[in-house]
């Protein structure tokens, strides 16, 4: 089984159950590949490792709120992920444990649904009587907070939603809405922060992934043998030209976040970085090698996980496996609300 010899960490107490305030107070771990060196600094920091001319690509899809409630016509409670609309958009895959073929479903206010069928991937497809449900979402539904953070806030007598602030779950710069999940490498920084690496000449630019379920679907065995499910993804022709030049100019890509890289690397080919919209499986394990990145930020992942395979591809497994050694002899918080690690 891959990082079998990560889970005899104790993660359990290092969970972060809810983000830093302010969102640059977090700590940050700075890993210099080239001579094998740990770091140990706050994020606000950051700016230290960056060049004029640096480019820092960040995505700035926007988390909804997917999570919505229903009633069946036995009145039982039925719990609904929405994940993404299909071609017809009344249509949409989602994810529930409580699929029943036919059965009729009323979310309150006028919106009902039926469930049609399942896909390949154990998805659930429900036909609503809307075409654009999303306003519905906003005035109902509840943020998609991975499971384990749930659990956690409930354990310490917190809600298990970040119902009175949804934008603690969002980063400062989304903007295109379509994600189930934040890509959450991006939560610590601030607008300030922002500004302050403008003001040293990073060239910060935007990729559009839409995060879905596929990017937390554990593995069940060798990476080799996982299937990663497709995410929508966008680059725009001002982030190709700038990451372009960046190359060109013997400049450094930094990449925010394991959706970010994915994107990169799945537009980019023969050293050049296009732009274009298109679904993206691809899957990033150790023996990749890495075309569009130079540089690596993003959080603490769990054993199992496809990010943290993508992590031990830039970095090697030995190297990472020693940061989270250090991780968590230094109280580190873990996971999408955690700390962060840089990777130069």
């Amino acid at each position: 089984m891959a990082f079998e010899r990560f889970k005899k960490f104790n993660i359990d107490p290092l969970i972060a159950k809810q983000p830093a305030t302010p969102r640059d107070s977090s700590r940050l771990m700075v890993l210099n590949r080239k001579e094998q060196t740990i770091t140990h600094r706050v994020f606000r920091d950051i700016a230290d490792y960056f060049n004029a001319g640096d480019v820092l690509v960040l995505n700035n899809t926007k988390v909804f709120p997917a999570k919505l409630f229903a009633h069946k016509s036995t009145g039982g409670k039925v719990e609904v992920l929405l994940v993404r609309p299909q071609e017809n958009p009344r249509v949409w895959t989602v994810l529930t444990r409580d699929y029943k073929e036919n059965a009729e479903l009323d979310f309150g206010d006028g919106l009902t649904g039926k469930m049609l069928g399942k896909t390949p991937n154990n998805e659930v497809l429900i036909e609503f009587n809307q075409d654009d449900i999303l306003p519905f979402c906003h005035g109902h539904g509840l943020m998609p907070l991975p499971v384990y953070i749930e659990k956690a806030r409930k354990h310490e007598g917190l809600t298990p939603s970040l119902s009175t602030d949804k934008e603690r779950y969002q980063t400062v710069y989304a903007k295109h809405e379509g994600s189930i999940a934040a890509p959450t490498a991006g939560f610590h920084f601030t607008d300030e922060l922002l500004q302050k690496l403008k003001d040293k000449g990073v060239n910060i630019v935007y990729i559009t992934l839409h995060v879905g379920w596929g990017t937390f679907k554990p593995l069940r065995g060798e990476p080799q043998e996982h299937t990663m499910l497709a995410e929508l993804g966008e680059i725009s022709p001002e982030t190709a030209a700038a990451v372009n030049a960046a190359r060109q100019n013997g400049k450094r890509v930094f990449s925010v976040g394991t959706t970010s890289t994915r994107t990169l690397e799945s537009f980019t080919e023969n050293g050049i970085t296009s732009a274009g919209k298109k679904w993206t499986d691809l899957f990033i394990y150790p023996g990749y090698q890495f075309k569009a990145i130079d540089c690596l930020i993003t959080n603490f992942h769990f054993p199992d996980s496809t990010p943290l395979c993508m992590v031990t591809a830039f970095a090697t497994e030995d190297f990472i496996y020693q940061a989270y050694s250090q991780a968590v002899e230094n109280k580190y918080r873990f996971y999408s609300f955690g700390d962060s690690m840089m990777i130069l």
